[in-house]
This record gives C-alpha cells, structure tokens and sequence, in this order.
C-alpha cells in the first residue's frame, strides 16, 4: 500500500480526543537540551499554531499534517550511529505517545526505535515505553480529562483577561475571546493550548505549576467539573511531583561492605524495595572517590532525562562531617550531597538520599536519664484568616520568577541518626534504619501515603526501639533519625508498578 494512503487511514483511525493528546505528548516543552540538530526556531509555531487554529475553526486539518510530517521524518530519517539528535528525541517521544493512547502506526519502523535506544545506551528494563512518557505530561493529561468543556472555557476567559501576559501573541487573538470547546477533541486543544502557552512563557513548569491552579480556580465547580471530581481535588493532583506509571525514577544503592556487619542484607533489602516502588535500581559496593566520580558521570548521559525521579541510598561507616569509603579514605558527607543534586538530567524532579552512617560516638543512653514534661499555651496564633492575610504583601507576577532553581531545590536528604550520634547496627541484619524504612516504605505502597508522611512515621517507629551497644559496656540506648526538605511540591510513594503486574489500559 502507497505510504501516503498508510498515513491517511491511519489518522482517520485516530479519535479527535487522542489526536490532540498525541500532539500534546509530541510537542514536549522541555526537551532535553543541549540535542544536536536543536536550535528551537519554529517552537512557537509547532506547539500553539496548530492548536490555536483547530479551536478557532473546529477542523484538526493543521494537526493532521503536523503528524503526517512527523511520520514522513521519522520514515525517512537514517539513524547515525554515534551522535544523539533532537530527531532521536522526538522518535522515541512520538513512539511512547503512540503506545500509550493505543495508535501506534503499523508503519512505523520499530528497528529504528530500537537503534535509537541503543545510542541512548538503554538496558532491557529502559526499553519499556513508559520510561520515554514525560511523566508531568501525563498529570495534565488527567487535569484536562478531570474538566469539562466549561471549565476549560472558563479558564481561557479567565486567561484572556491577563492583559500583560497576552499582550501581542498572535495565536490568543486567532482563538478569540469566546469559544465553543464542546466539539469532541476541541476542549482538549484548548487546554493544551492553555498549558503550551505558559509554559512557553516561563510561568509555568513541571514544579511551578501556581499560574496553572489559579486559572482552574476561577472555575465555577458545578459547571467545570467532571463527575466525582471537584476543584480542590483537581488542583490537588498538581501539588505532587509528577513521577506516574512506571518507572517511579532510578535508585543508585551504594553500600560499604567492609567491616560492616550485615551490610549485604542493606543491599538486599534497599533493592527489593526500589523495585516495589517500580524503580530501576543500580548497586555499587565498596563505592571508592572514583566510583562516586564515574557514577556522577554516567548520571549525566541523555536517557536519565527521560526519569521523573532519583533516589539514592549511601551506607558506610561516618563521623559528623565524613563518610568512610571501601578503601579507608573519606568523603565530605555535604560535598556528596551537593554534587549529586547539581546533575542537569535530574533538575526540576525529586531528589531523594539515604545517608546511613554514624555521624559521631554520642548516644541517648536511658540510664540515668529523667525527663521534665513542660507545656506551654498560648494566644498569639489566634488570629483570623482573614485578618493575616490583610497583613501579608501582595506579590505580584512582575516579581515572580521559575527560571532560576537553587541546585539543592527539589532535595530531601534524610538521615539514619541526629549530628555527633550512633546509627545502630544488628550483627546479621545490618542497619536498623534501613531495616525500618524499607519495612514501612511497603507497608505504605498502596495507601496513597507521602515519602514525607513515611520518613515521620519511621521517626517515631525507630525511636521506639531500645538498641544497645555492640561493645562491653552493653549501654542501651535510643536513635533518632530526621530529615532536611528542599521539596517544592509533595512525593507520593506509587502504587505496585513492577513491569510485571502493571496491567496498562489505553485512554480514551
């Protein structure tokens, strides 16, 4: 069959709805960059033109031939086998949107896709499709299908009457003030449309998503929503880092075995849960400065992009500043966490790092120890809502800024032990710290906890257990473990998403 009439029976196979979801899913906004063959210059015109014309005229003529053009590059692209393009990028990109709303093109010539992955450096397990899904993509693929036509027409009237923001865009003044988004496929144009436009404009982001929230804010709830669904439920969903399907991000596992009873039941029991949690773990023991060095360096390779989340457990022996590696030198604990979170291919997501070490001799021995309950009330917090907030400044759009990120931004480092304490040891199972946040990690899977919400949970779990010293004295005592945040948004642990019983249903 004529590759012309392919392209155009298979269009006509594709819903309106999943047209414009798959030029959603195509036109990513944050491609990964510096990509050779990239220079952005019809970005704008790519990405709003098409949409801005199918709501105006009710016809995804301009989107069909976008996709066919699409289709025509990747048919006549010759893969090069060393150097990564932004063609590799879209391909996959393309590729993954086609898999994931059920339309994947009987043309399409998968040998491509799998010389592309193999330039990319991919495993088996990165192969799976999922991976090449931008994960905040699919967030706002479920706030559109959480709004009905009228509350995406609502927040386009609402959008419309920021006059700085759409002063002089061309493809606002096409769609026009008031537009009909019942048509099938047209609401979703809109919104897309919508969410493109700010991103494009730097008010929005895969953390940043404020503009957003505030535009469905404005939405009237009986009329904007669909069933089951409400407002605050809606703008819920864009409070959490984006990290759905499968995989829930990459785990590096680094474990001193050296003088560490126990420590092979650490990385045991650490892989285990990465992989309950439906992530794609590497482990690397007896980690030397080198290792730390290759390892950083391999993080910075292109398909790391394509992860919505890293985390990263470290398990040695340490004093309050340091960590001891396999060869006996050390490593400034603060230098290790501040490189790590640096990587460009991690930015904007959920940094997580288990440090599990001693960070000093002290402990919270119970002898001899008395403890004075105080409490204390009063009256300074009581003040009305309403009264703060007349208080508080007006901030302003003009003075708001996501362009620039603090490289710590987007972190949680969380400790097995408080500075200058013990982090207790049992002979044959390694860290009790380890121990109980891998216990209570799987324990809160499926109950749509936060990593946050665990982390206190193992605060108070952990603090319950009496330890006691290793040595002749005997000495019982206590540990206490905390955290430092940096997050921007809330880390929900997944649901199971183990490749193996992920069951997936395309959407409609």
């Amino acid at each position: 069959m004529d590759e012309v009439i392919q392209v155009t029976h298979w269009l006509s196979s594709i819903t309106p709805r999943k047209k414009a979801k798959l030029f959603f899913f195509t036109t990513h906004a944050d491609a990964p960059s510096p990509m050779v063959g990239s220079n952005d210059v019809d970005t704008h015109e790519e990405t709003q033109l098409p949409l801005a014309t199918t709501v105006a005229l009710h016809n995804f003529k301009n989107i069909d031939e976008f996709l066919k053009k699409k289709v025509n590059t990747f048919s006549c692209y010759n893969v090069i086998e060393n150097e990564i393009t932004k063609t590799d990028y879209e391909y996959l990109r393309f590729y993954s949107a086609c898999k994931y709303l059920d339309v994947v093109p009987p043309f399409l010539d998968l040998e491509k896709i799998s010389a592309i992955q193999n330039k990319f450096e991919m495993t088996d397990e990165e192969r799976d499709y999922r991976l090449l899904l931008d994960s905040a993509d699919l967030v706002l693929e479920k706030v559109c299908d959480s709004l009905k036509p009228a509350g995406v027409s609502q927040m386009w009237t609402a959008l419309r009457k920021d006059r700085n923001l759409i002063r002089g865009v061309k493809t606002i003044d096409i769609i026009g003030f008031f537009v009909d988004p019942n048509p099938t496929g047209i609401k979703e144009c809109l919104f897309f449309f919508i969410v493109r436009f700010l991103q494009k404009a730097d008010k929005i982001n895969r953390v940043n998503t404020n503009r957003l929230e505030r535009l469905i804010a404005q939405c009237d709830e009986s009329s904007s929503c669909e069933e089951g669904k409400t407002i605050d439920f809606i703008i819920d969903s864009l409070r959490f880092y984006p990290t759905e399907l499968y995989p829930f991000g990459f785990c590096l596992i680094m474990c001193v075995i050296e003088g560490r009873d126990g420590a092979m039941q650490e990385i045991e029991k650490t892989m285990e849960i990465s992989r309950h949690l439906g992530m794609i773990t590497h482990t690397e023991k007896n980690p030397t400065k080198e290792t730390i060095e290759l390892v950083k360096k391999e993080l910075m390779k292109p398909k790391y992009q394509f992860y919505s989340s890293f985390t990263c457990w470290f398990m040695s022996h340490g004093d309050s500043n340091s960590m001891v590696l396999a060869d006996g030198e050390t490593i400034e604990r603060e230098w290790f966490l501040t490189s790590f979170p640096d990587i460009s291919t991690f930015q904007l997501k959920p940094k997580v790092f288990f440090m599990v070490s001693c960070r000093g001799a002290n402990k919270f021995s119970l002898k001899g120890d008395e403890f004075e309950g105080q409490s204390a009330t009063c009256d300074y917090y009581d003040i009305g809502s309403a009264l703060i907030r007349n208080r508080m400044l007006d901030i302003t759009d003009s003075v708001r800024d996501i362009s620039y990120v603090q490289p710590m931004m987007d972190t949680l480092v969380a400790y097995s032990t408080i500075l200058d304490h013990l982090s207790g040891r049992a002979n044959t199972h390694g860290s009790i710290y380890v121990d109980r946040a891998c216990v209570l990690m799987s324990e809160n899977i499926s109950r749509g906890r936060s990593l946050t919400e665990t982390l206190e949970h193992l605060s108070q779990d952990l603090h319950e257990i009496l330890q006691e010293t290793m040595d002749e004295d005997r000495i019982v005592y206590k540990q206490a473990c905390h955290y430092d945040s940096f997050f921007r948004k809330t880390l929900k642990l997944p649901y199971t998403r183990h490749p193996k019983e992920d069951v997936h249903s395309a959407p409609q």
